[in-house]
């Protein structure tokens, strides 16, 4: 039996006004991050398994000597953090910076978070809202089920996921960089797959966290995980005795939603390039496209 060809059509996206069609080919989503970096977009499947599960791992994206110098500054910190310069002692801080906005993260982003009419090639179309660093050793972390059915959620709660026949939208969106390698059963984050889209209440098996009911991933070094907040997810103890889990959690948002109370030290801000502060402008839509005119 032949193969049946698949396809791809563009998505109705009504617009703001009177029931038109937004043209997302008139729409200026940023190409390059603010190191110049051209932005990786998402293949087919890539969009296709995030939409369908609600996560996805991206494996080895960072470059090992990336990777070596990221997950050092992250022991600094823990260890030592008198040694780094006092409005550097974050996640955001050092060679940690160029995760905010690496090219699949931005790629990502103008895929199922960014407000196309609010991007430029010198803005983004998303904001991030908070980023911290776990640095587990055995026994640290904990089991805690929380988030789903983020298809019924009221829009002021940004833990919702929205879907239409061609394009998804993901609230509240968690961004995880595994600096060091992650095998299943060493106590990375777990999943219910799909439970963003579920509309039932959770059955008890819920509560624990060995039923069949829960995913987890193994993902070497360098590796970035993708999960909506609307998901059902949990943390759980960390179990590898051989090394540590060094991870940078971030969550990203629209423009004009905030969830966390977290903003980023305001000279660390200054220091960055322009593009990269647009991450943390105001959180409003009217006539907040940056360096370019807003568009109606």
């Amino acid at each position: 039996m032949a193969l049946k060809q698949i396809n791809y059509g563009e998505p109705f996206i009504i617009d703001k006004n009177l029931g038109s069609r937004l043209d997302l080919d008139a729409m200026d989503l940023t190409q390059t991050n603010a190191d110049g970096k051209p932005v990786i977009e998402l293949t087919q499947e890539q969009k296709y398994l995030f939409d369908t599960r609600g996560w996805l791992v991206i494996p080895g994206v960072l470059t090992d000597d990336e990777t070596e110098e990221m997950r050092e500054f992250c022991y600094r910190l823990k260890r030592e953090p008198e040694s780094i310069p006092e409005h550097k002692r974050s996640p955001l801080g050092g060679p940690l910076q160029k995760l905010t906005d690496h090219p699949i993260v931005v790629g990502f982003m103008n895929e199922f978070v960014a407000h196309p009419p609010l991007a430029s090639q010198d803005c983004y179309g998303f904001r991030m809202e908070s980023c911290a660093m776990f640095l587990r050793s055995v026994g640290d972390g904990a089991f805690g089920p929380h988030n789903g059915n983020g298809m019924l959620r009221f829009p002021g709660d940004t833990h919702l996921y929205r879907c239409i026949p061609g394009k998804a939208y993901s609230g509240l969106t968690r961004v995880a960089w595994e600096l060091n390698p992650v095998e299943k059963g060493d106590g990375g984050t777990l999943f219910i797959t799909a439970s963003h889209k579920s509309v039932y209440a959770a059955p008890e098996s819920v509560q624990d966290p060995n039923s069949p009911i829960w995913e987890t991933y193994s993902c070497p070094a360098g590796s970035v995980l993708f999960f909506t907040e609307a998901i059902t997810h949990s943390g759980q103890p960390w179990t590898n005795g051989e090394r540590a889990r060094v991870a940078i959690f971030s969550c990203y948002n629209t423009v004009s939603s905030k969830w966390h109370d977290w903003d980023p030290d305001p000279q660390l801000l200054k220091s960055m390039p322009p593009k990269r502060q647009t991450l943390f402008r105001p959180v409003h839509t009217a006539n907040n496209l940056v360096a370019g005119a807003y568009r109606h």
